[in-house]
């Protein structure tokens, strides 16, 4: 095994010029497949420390890999990039104080998630160089997790087909491998077309679209109660069809995500849904098009690189959080409900620990997997080859994903530890996997076992492109 006080030396020593970098990003926050300074900067970044660049993958502009090495084994490490609409937050604040009301902000640290895996790609580029070792280290820059499954769109392109293990890592307020199952998941927009009319002078020539949305929300809502328990629906309306009541409206749309650990319920699911939106077209009759935006697959699991990532958390997670560090975060809690604060914990299923605002130590690899209510679209590339991740402490204990107060948070000190520490961890496990051909062999059967011999179906159907012109 490589020593990690080795790897750690070489992040060390370039910690300053990543930590920039990221902040960089934390200040473009730019939102799916419209990362494109996001995604430059961390291009020109890898180029400088000699890697080669491939870009515009699988039809996204924003979406590039990143290679070094030669030969067999091809180690991937994952990152991510993009930003979230609507929270725009001035860093270090200790209350919610837009940058401005309309831009952007970095609520998921991702601008912290894919700094890190450059800075472990080039770490793993100079154990390369200076023990002579065989292999090929990728960083792959995903555009759009959130809301786009751009990593869906280049699995199903086949940028992943010849790599042997891929390694990732998230932001977080606990640290401990994410051996949990995730939601496979359609987002569909539903357009209706209807035909616009004087609300009063002749109403009975209208026919609202917006009736249509309405009816169908109403029916999927009754639907609920005959969903199983762990599958999820949401939706939004994102056209109304206008401002006017006095005007019949002849356009609506609404956006629906369904959500369910196996994909075929995802799909069953989906088709009722879909026998709703048309029932809602007849009854006002308008028509109704399907369009489906994005779709991820569930998480499949390995134990072999599970338990990799944890023996090299236990070994080298080290954030080195301090006294101001932890002072932030007591500050930060006293914006956090007894709620948001047991909710970093349940993620685990741990007891909560209400006096605990920084996290130091490792949390203990499951005995069994967990369910996390959420999607990833790391989950397709899991489908196509051995994948694990692990959640890094970053944040104070307490605060939730898509928050201001994760926003205010993601320039801090304590931030740039986490991303730091989680850069050694990534590098030491990807040099594991080269230099330990029995591991990843062990990583590779179980993934073949798991998969049982079926292909990889991609969740997207073959027509359906990244919608980057809607983002240009």
């Amino acid at each position: 095994m490589p020593s990690s006080r080795s790897i750690g030396a070489q992040v060390e020593a370039k910690k300053l010029r990543f930590v920039s970098l990221a902040d960089q990003i934390w200040d473009f926050a730019e939102i799916r497949f419209r990362e494109h300074q996001s995604s430059a900067a961390q291009m020109e970044a890898l180029r400088h420390e000699g890697f080669q660049i491939s870009r515009n993958l699988a039809g996204m502009p924003t979406a590039f890999v990143a290679e070094f090495g030669k030969g067999a084994p091809v180690i991937a490490i994952l990152g991510e990039f993009d930003a979230l609409a609507g929270l725009s937050q001035v860093a270090g604040m200790l209350e919610k104080k837009p940058i401005d009301p309309e831009r952007q902000g970095h609520g998921c640290g991702h601008h912290l998630l894919g700094t890190a895996g450059i800075m472990a790609a080039v770490a793993v580029k100079g154990h390369l160089e200076a023990t002579g070792g065989m292999g090929t280290i990728r960083y792959y820059g995903c555009p759009a997790e959130e809301g786009g499954s751009g990593k869906t769109y280049m699995a199903r392109s086949g940028v992943f087909n010849d790599v042997d293990a891929a390694l990732c890592w998230h932001p977080g307020t606990l640290t401990g491998v994410m051996a949990m199952d995730t939601l496979a998941n359609i987002q569909a927009y539903f357009h209706f077309t209807g035909t616009a009319s004087h609300a009063a002078v002749s109403p009975h020539l209208g026919r609202s679209a917006l009736d249509a949305v309405e009816l169908m929300n109403v029916g999927a809502n009754y639907m609920r109660e005959h969903m199983p328990q762990t599958a999820r629906m949401h939706y939004a309306v994102t056209n109304t069809g206008g401002i006017s009541p006095n005007v019949v409206q002849a356009d609506a749309s609404v956006l629906y995500l369904v959500r369910s650990p196996d994909m075929e319920d995802v799909k069953s699911l989906f088709a009722r849904v879909q026998d709703i939106a048309k029932g809602a077209a007849l009854m006002t009759q308008t028509t109704v098009r399907c369009q489906i935006d994005r779709a991820t697959s569930p998480m499949l699991a390995n134990n072999v690189l599970d338990q990799l990532l944890q023996t090299r958390l236990e070994g080298d997670w080290a954030p080195g959080f301090d006294p101001v560090d932890q002072d932030f975060a007591d500050k930060i809690r006293e914006t956090f409900s007894e709620s948001e604060i047991a909710a970093s914990f349940q993620l685990f299923e741990l007891e909560t620990d209400a006096g605990l605002a920084m996290h130091h130590g490792v949390v203990p690899l499951p005995t069994q997997r967990l369910l996390l209510s959420g999607s990833t679209d790391v989950s397709d590339v899991s489908q196509v080859v051995p994948t694990a991740q692990f959640y890094g402490a970053c944040y104070a204990v307490g605060t939730q994903f898509h928050t201001w107060q994760m926003v205010t948070q993601g320039k801090l000190p304590a931030a740039h530890k986490g991303m730091t520490s989680a850069a050694v961890v990534l590098a030491s496990s990807a040099i594991d996997l080269m230099q330990d051909a029995e591991l990843l062999a062990a990583a590779k059967a179980e993934f073949k076992l798991r998969r049982g011999g079926r292909p990889y179906e991609c969740p997207i159907p073959a027509d359906i492109s990244p919608p980057v012109e809607q983002a240009a």
